[in-house]
């Protein structure tokens, strides 16, 4: 029988992570996290303690309530995967707007966050047999995964995708409003002084610029097979 690994996914935002991670580990029978769902409900909880806005951000008060800060994943069976809870509620739908998104990369820059974060992310990973995705799941949370997958796609492919996305669930967004915030993230992701976004130098990159969701899936499901025969 093989043995289970850790699969980490990093990559830029809107490069599909989440839905080839939820792809893999159902079909691999593996637990799957969404870090980006847990930075959202920091940013979340910000937004509604006030400490956030397009105006300033009070990052001490954030810092000062990060242990009022709970955070848990609960497996949803009619939707086949676990959905984000904040202080015991569920925020799913909440944290996934274009407002949270704009303040996400910022909350996200805090070291006091990450450290927060990533202390429970490796606990998650402990026994192996998960799919994590991120932007420093294969470079700090699990430097020593068995398998590392960097997605990238072009900015306007991401944003177009996004805004199709946002468009679908009623959000009233303009295209140039989610490519403004694609490349925003893009530069804060990659710019923060702790943690920035790099691909990790034993991971496989992915362009899915021009690939299907399948033809993405059975990509990596072919790396994980190869791996998992020999360890």
């Amino acid at each position: 029988m093989n043995k289970k690994i850790t699969i980490a996914i990093d990559g830029f935002s809107s490069t599909g992570k989440s839905t080839l991670a939820k792809q893999l580990a159902n079909h691999l029978g593996y637990v799957y996290v969404d870090t980006g769902a847990m930075y959202r409900a920091v940013a979340f909880f910000a937004m509604q303690r006030g400490y956030i806005s397009a105006a300033f951000f009070n990052k001490e008060s954030l810092i000062n309530s990060l242990s009022f800060i709970k955070l848990e994943f609960k497996f949803n069976a009619s939707l086949g995967f676990a959905e984000m809870y904040l202080n015991d509620v569920n925020v799913e739908t909440e944290i996934r707007t274009i407002e949270v998104s704009s303040f996400v990369s910022k909350v996200a820059e805090i070291s006091e966050v990450r450290a927060k974060l990533v202390e429970q992310q490796k606990q998650m990973g402990a026994n192996k047999g998960i799919v994590m995705d991120g932007r420093d799941i294969g470079t700090v949370v699990f430097p020593d995964a068995e398998l590392k997958v960097f997605m990238n796609a072009s900015a306007s492919t991401r944003a177009e995708r996004r805004f199709i996305e946002l468009q679908e669930k009623g959000d009233q967004v303009t295209y140039d409003e989610v490519l403004k915030n694609v490349q925003e993230r893009d530069y804060i992701d990659t710019h923060r002084e702790d943690s920035p976004l790099v691909m990790a130098e034993d991971a496989v990159e992915i362009d899915n610029s021009h690939l299907s969701r399948e033809e993405q899936f059975d990509a990596v499901l072919s790396l994980v097979n190869e791996i998992t025969k020999t360890v």
